[in-house]
């Protein structure tokens, strides 16, 4: 279902696909710079509104989010639609192609359910001599703590020294009642992803954030939202301004899911977006708001 919504078709035998990030969104949402901003700079690359990533997707996730762009069967893992590779093997792939981009994308599911993936892919593009030719990028949902639980002291180095890398987390809502909706688990799980990213934090790495704002119209969003964004800045002052709320599409997989609930939930993020543009003016100066994204001090 997900292959539907591509604008060309699968690339390395299937398990990969071009992604073309741009620049911003429509007129009522907010500027995106991610990972266009950080990778031009870089890698050294002229500024552009548009940049092809090569994208490779573990086959798991441990959350459900309703609006996912992946369809469920492709989320667990099942050898029908997966195949294990070594890094070595997907660098092979990604370079037996005309006009490779030079953006490598590891998503998901969650990437970070296989904490080594981005060390190993470090590693192949090392034994490619690529490390200085592509930019890395990953994602993480900040369900886990495996980066720490099961890392070595040689990859955590390797991690946090590698020139060409950025890695983003992803909030899932801006509170209990909107985590939950979103993921389909419980309450409980929202603190989590505020001990998680705080551990990130302290690895000093190119480390940026996206945020969900879909939310139940009823939601005191002038409330909850504020409130999400203190905390945020007791981590990190400025990293408000490396955080993008991404607004939410409806993708193939997505739409047997919607109905007048998730609708509602999709009107609320307008709403969101609206008190999170007011509250970063509130906040910071008009000089480190227009500052680039990737020169923002964390």
């Amino acid at each position: 279902m997900q292959e539907k919504d591509l604008s060309v078709p699968a690339n390395c035998n299937g398990y990969g696909r071009i992604h073309h990030f741009k620049l911003g969104n429509n007129s009522d949402w907010i500027y995106d710079p991610l990972p266009i901003v950080p990778a031009c700079n870089k890698l050294k690359l002229e500024a552009k509104d548009k940049i092809r990533a090569q994208v490779f997707q573990v086959s798991g996730c441990n959350y459900r989010c309703w609006y996912c762009f992946v369809d469920t069967e492709n989320l667990n893992g099942f050898s029908k639609n997966s195949k294990f590779f070594q890094c070595g093997e997907l660098v092979d792939m990604y370079l037996n192609q005309e006009d490779p981009p030079k953006v490598i994308d590891l998503s998901g599911g969650q990437p970070d359910l296989i904490p080594e993936w981005t060390v190993w892919m470090m590693e192949a593009l090392i034994d490619h001599g690529l490390e200085n030719k592509v930019y890395l990028w990953s994602d993480d949902n900040l369900s886990t703590d495996f980066l720490f639980k099961y890392l070595n002291s040689e990859q955590i180095l390797l991690l946090t020294t590698y020139k060409n890398y950025s890695k983003v987390c992803c909030f899932k809502g801006f509170n209990k009642d909107t985590f939950s909706l979103t993921t389909g688990l419980s309450q409980d799980y929202f603190e989590d992803q505020f001990q998680n990213f705080e551990k990130i934090l302290e690895l000093d790495i190119d480390l940026y954030a996206y945020i969900t704002l879909t939310s139940p119209l009823s939601t005191n969003i002038e409330y909850e939202l504020p409130k999400f964004m203190d905390r945020i800045q007791t981590l990190s002052e400025n990293m408000l301004l490396r955080m993008i709320p991404l607004e939410i599409m409806i993708f193939g997989p997505v739409k047997k899911y919607i109905n007048g609930k998730r609708n509602e939930l999709i009107e609320g993020q307008y709403k969101a977006i609206k008190v999170w543009k007011s509250e970063l003016t509130k906040r910071y100066s008009n000089s480190l708001i227009n500052m680039s994204i990737d020169k923002i001090p964390i």
